[in-house]
């Protein structure tokens, strides 16, 4: 019988990546990159001298468009198939990335008219701009005692999609009346390939406060803002599609764009975070699945509906059919070690680990694995993109204690990869302690890979026996397996997981004696966590509130 494949395609926040599986047993054949041209706009909108202001973060929808002309046929070359034997293709994409379009799909930031506008472009998840509308979407929710606030931790994030249509009519509001569609870029590139327009029920339920069936009541929408009221009958989609779904099939022009046959399966849409569990043989209740890379998202299976403090999101089926599927997550970890790198490693270094034919990375790493933990006497917050879980709050700001003369760059790159691990128990015990066991962890992404240092301080510092995907490219993965399930290749994505997902034999254990340290030290970190996060010392604000101040920000 001929070996059959699909292509899961991997939207990223600096790039996109294909890769080409086969559907009998997941083996990844090849893959592809393509780096956004424009990647993340956050100084000024391209060919413009329109300056955007601190905590924005856009991007260029046809950069999208670029994926699939050039990683996708790229990818079916180089794996050597025959791209007739492709049945289908997923994607997946970071969440909420949103964009205003008209109704046949045209983005806003393309037409002339609206091309300088900032808020016509694809607001990134990492878009925090939008905090003064996510307070007041939480101050309303919890004036009228909206029961579904409880579903997302108390907190909806500034990086959700009501948080960022709010600011588009506060903002922009002819940028809002302008727009036919509000939707995910996820559902959008889907949109594109089959010309079908759909919702996923994970962005919705996740990042869309879709819960129980419904979005948010009229009268709640009218207390945010008047014009809010009929946004979910003009400007959304009622009607959801379930993971595994068919979206539709490839059209001709998007089988120009791809190389692929006209007429495959489409998928439905989904989050790369949530894709990834399946693609991990995660399909049951109590195995963590973080997936590790310029954030984390921390993913957990449940039988039972429950309110964990701080968790990004809990939707009945979001994940899996059938379990409820738990989100937390940490809003900097990779983005915080190059942000070290970049600003703040003298040039030493950099020479050493050319000499030594490594990355700087890998070259600190090696430097720092030579300690013992405590022995840098160093504690830092990990907030240098604010906090995702458990505090749910983006102004708070990165903190580095015990430092002096004597303090070394390597000292200070542990301490960094030890505090993203602190904020990782945080995320652990506060679902323990609410009746959301956790076992295990499973990691994926792109840390694991290149940071076996990494690894085994986080099972020191959790206490939990660390495994690891066995792909390099987990939401491609699981993006190809859901293809498989929307083609027919399976039933359901449990059995997809069984056949396709993969796990490392490898695994990482929590060393004794470390993790005694660690516990000493994570008793400080919680300390400072809770000084700093909860409102006993507001001097991280403070200081935020005098640079926007003397920037003339409001």
């Amino acid at each position: 019988m001929t070996e059959k494949y699909t292509i899961g395609v991997d939207f990223g926040t600096e790039s996109g990546r294909a890769v080409v599986v086969r559907v009998s047993d997941g083996a990844e054949l090849a893959s592809a990159v393509y780096a956004y041209p424009d990647g993340v706009i956050d100084d000024r909108l391209p060919d413009s001298e329109i300056q955007l202001p601190p905590e924005w973060a856009l991007q260029n929808p046809d950069d999208y468009i670029g994926v699939f002309k050039n990683a996708v046929p790229e990818a079916v070359q180089v794996s050597g198939i025959n791209p007739a034997d492709v049945i289908g293709i997923g994607v997946d994409f970071t969440a909420c990335t949103m964009l205003p379009t008209l109704a046949d799909g045209t983005p806003l930031c393309r037409l002339p008219q609206w091309r300088n506008n900032p808020h016509a472009w694809v607001k990134l998840w990492k878009h925090h701009a939008a905090q003064p509308e996510a307070d007041r979407i939480n101050e309303t929710a919890r004036q009228m005692g909206e029961g579904w606030l409880n579903r997302y931790g108390g907190k909806i994030s500034s990086e959700w999609f009501f948080s960022k249509v709010l600011q588009i009519l506060d903002e922009a509001p002819e940028v809002y009346h302008a727009a036919d569609r509000l939707l995910e870029a996820a559902d959008w590139v889907v949109w594109q390939l089959c010309g079908i327009e759909t919702r996923n029920t994970c962005t919705a339920g996740y990042k869309a406060i879709y819960q129980d069936g419904q979005y948010p009541s009229k009268d709640y929408l009218r207390a945010l803002h008047l014009e809010l009221v009929n946004v979910v009958e003009t400007k959304l989609m009622t009607e959801l599609a379930p993971l595994g779904g068919c979206a539709g099939v490839l059209t001709e022009e998007a089988a120009g764009w791809t190389g692929l046959p006209a007429g495959i399966a489409v998928a439905v849409a989904n989050v790369d975070a949530h894709v990834t569990v399946p693609a991990a043989q995660v399909v049951e209740t109590g195995r963590m699945v973080m997936i590790m890379g310029t954030s984390i998202c921390h993913m957990v299976l449940g039988n039972t509906l429950q309110e964990v403090p701080g968790m990004c999101g809990v939707v009945d089926g979001g994940i899996i059919p059938g379990l409820y599927g738990y989100e937390a997550g940490q809003s900097g970890v990779g983005d915080i070690f190059a942000w070290f790198v970049d600003n703040a490693v003298p040039p030493e270094y950099h020479a050493a680990a050319e000499r030594a034919g490594m990355d700087i990375h890998a070259y600190l790493e090696a430097e720092a694995a030579k300690q013992k933990p405590g022995e840098h006497g160093l504690l830092v917050l990990d907030w240098w993109n604010g906090n995702r879980s458990v505090l749910v709050d983006v102004d708070l700001s990165g903190l580095l204690v015990g430092a002096t003369l004597a303090t070394r760059a390597p000292d200070i790159y542990r301490a960094l990869i030890e505090a993203t691990a602190y904020g990782t128990r945080v995320i652990v015990e506060a679902f323990d302690n609410n009746g959301v066991p956790i076992s295990e962890l499973v990691a994926a992404g792109g840390l694991p890979e290149k940071n076996k240092l990494l690894m085994q301080i986080y099972a020191d510092v959790t206490g939990r026996e660390f495994r690891m995907i066995d792909s390099a490219q987990g939401p491609a993965l699981g993006s190809a397996m859901h293809a498989a399930v929307a083609a027919g290749a399976y039933p359901d994505i449990q059995a997809a997981a069984v056949k396709m997902g993969k796990l490392k034999e490898e695994t990482f254990k929590p060393i004794p004696e470390n993790q005694a340290v660690y516990d000493r030290l994570y008793a400080e970190y919680v300390r400072l966590h809770d000084y700093f996060g909860r409102g006993e010392n507001d001097v991280m604000k403070r200081l935020r509130a005098i640079r926007n101040e003397v920037r003339g920000i409001k």
